[in-house]
């Protein structure tokens, strides 16, 4: 992947927005708030202070899990065949944003998968 990684600020910026501008996904979702959705490349055990992290920031923003947004977690645990299936789900299930962790090819196949859904990485 190409590029600089993005900051913090500029992924809760984007899940901000993307949350305000998608009131037709929301109402969509079987759950009344945003729903962000984490894949990861490795195992949940090897990255778990990095999730402490992602929630603080969005706690810092005003964003609390299980109060005004929720975060469908996917790790595909170094198995990286299962990385479009795990974005696909997401896609389906119309999350407001997609936070694409753990190298590039996370957001490689969010952003094969979907043109219309905010990819983070």
């Amino acid at each position: 992947m190409t590029g600089t990684p993005m900051r913090r600020r500029e992924v809760l910026a984007i899940f901000g927005g993307a949350a305000a501008a998608s009131p037709l996904a929301a109402t969509a979702q079987q759950s009344a708030m945003p729903v962000i959705g984490y894949v990861r490349t490795g195992a949940r055990e090897l990255s778990e202070h990095l999730e402490m992290a992602f929630r603080q920031g969005l706690s810092e923003t005003g964003y609390l899990e299980g109060r005004n947004v929720q975060i469908e977690y996917r790790f595909a645990e170094g198995r990286y065949d299962r990385l479009a299936g795990m974005v696909a789900d997401f896609v389906r299930r119309r999350v407001a944003v997609i936070v694409a962790a753990g190298g590039g090819r996370p957001a490689v196949a969010a952003k094969a998968a979907t043109s219309t859904i905010p990819v983070v990485s």
